[in-house]
């Protein structure tokens, strides 16, 4: 007894702390609502997917066991505030969230949510839990992702290994993956991959059986329709402007910055809304300094000071005209002149053509676009001769041709690759994204030059084709009854549309000089061009407006049609 009576206060003691820490631990995991005495902390939620879970902790009536219903979801990335200590549930390690405080408009306590205590992270950069990716679309591969500047590419069906990323998103997508393959590694845009591999080989096949059999009667060495992706591409990026739904265009060559107040002028009279204005073609127009990096020659043959280019454009944009930057892509001599091992060869000759498959050509115009937004400050970004040369067709039948085609590339499948690239990068600067293409992209067959109508407008904001009416042939008059060359023109050009999934603004180029330099002679006045815009509405692809093709940017000509400007197409 005395043995009992000397332990007594220590079994007292164990007695009371084993009561304390129940009452804590009951404190701690209890799902009545009550507060835990404990401080929380932060934490980041974790997924190999774009969600993450939140629980409810419900006692089960027969078994007395806690078990677990997710509630809802969030954003993974996101930051939460928990309790530290777990709160076990069919063996599992829940965390608790720290609830905001009930309402006062009502008397009952929130619900308690619940954490998987493996779905959170200490720290932002440990919250992407995936570590494969598979290509789904073909992807640019970036040396980092602050720049245009690549550093490979991956073909679809490319499996790869996911070593980071850049950034989340707000809904908990990646902006960024870093990934590996092989022994290439960097950053390729999100939105080309997929988890698995059955996902990376499928097709969209809605779109690709649409486009499959499009060929031309003879093979002209471009690449099967195949060859390009169908999946929609997203277009949006984060801009307050608005792309003009009907843009009523004149085209400004670069010699027009020195006298832009007359155009302006002349806009403002006959009801013009934008502006293509010359960047680059056949020379800068003015002093880019993107341009030094890549081809000193242009850089140094720049027409205009920037401040004085700068100043015209911003003239152009206080009148409410939508500026439009034109910058000839491919056919650059003074680029191919600092880079000869950039364009395509024929029979050891070098054609003074850099290849639309030179990943340096690509970066330097784009590079040279970004920075026309950002330092200029244009509204879109336009680009000409996205194509390889006219004479692609002999040089790829006669196999005299090197074209440098590092990756393995179709040449159209090239050409839309590097559209994808111009689009991401030109809208991340926060402007929309046009390319020109020619007439001949209508017929409904892949180009021996590369480009094919359905897979340049799924991935730019406007497509503009150059049907000029003198252009179809000497041996037919096309030119005199203008208006049907133009709509048997567009009606081929309105199915093209059809058959690509989220298709560009058609904006088409239309004949504004007098044609043709032989008999008969049409002169470019109101019904000259009205004609031919009547025709595109009645086709079916007015609605995206037009642009005037004169190369000499003739003022007198530009009022001569300028009635053509004010007439509603929708009336006829």
């Amino acid at each position: 007894m005395k043995k009992v009576v000397k332990f007594l206060p220590a079994i007292i003691s164990v007695v009371l702390i084993a009561v304390i820490c129940i009452v804590l631990s009951v404190g701690l995991t209890s799902c009545d609502g009550n507060t835990p005495k404990e401080s929380s902390v932060p934490k980041f939620a974790a997924s190999d997917t774009t969600e993450v879970a939140v629980y409810e902790l419900t006692e089960n009536e027969e078994t007395k066991e806690l078990e677990a219903t997710q509630a809802y979801t969030i954003p993974r990335g996101t930051q939460v505030n928990v309790y530290p200590t777990p709160v076990v549930a069919g063996e599992i390690n829940y965390l608790r969230l720290e609830e905001e405080a009930p309402s006062v408009e009502s008397d009952e306590e929130p619900p308690i949510h619940y954490f998987l205590e493996t779905d959170l992270a200490d720290d932002q950069a440990d919250t992407v839990r995936e570590t494969a990716r598979f290509v789904r679309t073909s992807v640019t591969v970036y040396e980092n992702p602050d720049t245009p500047d690549i550093a490979s590419f991956f073909k679809k069906g490319t499996a790869l290994e996911v070593t980071g990323f850049d950034k989340i998103n707000e809904d908990g997508t990646v902006e960024m993956y870093k990934v590996k393959s092989g022994e290439t590694e960097g950053y390729v845009f999100s939105k080309y991959l997929v988890p698995t591999q059955e996902e990376a080989d499928a097709v969209n096949t809605e779109y690709y059986d649409l486009n499959k059999d499009k060929i031309y009667d003879t093979e002209l060495y471009c690449g099967p329709p195949t060859a390009m992706d169908y999946f929609p591409y997203d277009k949006s990026f984060d801009t307050d402007k608005e792309m003009p739904a009907e843009a009523r265009t004149l085209y400004m060559n670069m010699g027009t910055i020195d006298v832009i107040d007359t155009y302006i002028e002349c806009a403002q009279d006959i009801g013009c809304n934008a502006f293509v204005i010359d960047i680059k073609d056949g020379r800068l127009a003015y002093k880019a300094e993107a341009a030094n990096e890549y081809s000193p020659t242009s850089y140094n043959h720049g027409l205009h000071d920037v401040a004085d280019y700068k100043a015209a454009v911003d003239k152009v944009k206080a009148a409410g005209i939508w500026t439009i930057g034109r910058i000839v892509v491919f056919n650059d001599e003074e680029f191919a002149a600092d880079n000869p091992n950039e364009c395509i060869f024929n029979n050891g000759v070098n054609q003074e053509w850099p290849s639309a498959y030179s990943r340096l050509a690509w970066e330097y115009n784009v590079k040279l676009a970004v920075a026309a937004v950002e330092e200029i400050g244009f509204d879109e970004i336009q680009f000409d001769y996205v194509r390889f040369p006219e004479n692609t067709f002999f040089m790829s039948r006669d196999g005299g041709a090197d074209f440098k085609n590092t990756y393995n590339e179709e040449k159209a499948e090239a050409i839309q690759n590097f559209c994808f690239y111009a689009a991401d990068q030109i809208h991340k600067a926060g402007a929309y994204f046009s390319v020109d293409v020619f007439g001949e992209c209508s017929n409904g067959y892949v180009t021996a030059y590369g480009q094919y109508w359905p897979a340049i407008s799924m991935v730019v904001d406007a497509i503009s084709s150059m049907p000029y009416v003198d252009h179809f042939g000497r041996d037919v008059d096309t030119w005199s009854d203008y208006y049907t060359t133009v709509y048997n023109w567009a009606e081929k050009a309105a199915e093209a549309q059809t058959i690509t999934p989220n298709p560009a603004s058609a904006r088409t180029w239309l004949t504004c000089y007098d044609v043709p330099y032989w008999d008969p002679v049409v002169y470019a006045n109101s019904a000259f061009l009205g004609g031919q815009v009547q025709a595109l509405w009645d086709a079916g692809i007015g609605d995206g407006g037009f642009i005037t093709w004169n190369a000499a940017s003739n003022l007198n000509i530009y009022y001569n049609v300028g009635d053509a400007f004010k007439r509603d197409y929708t009336a006829n």
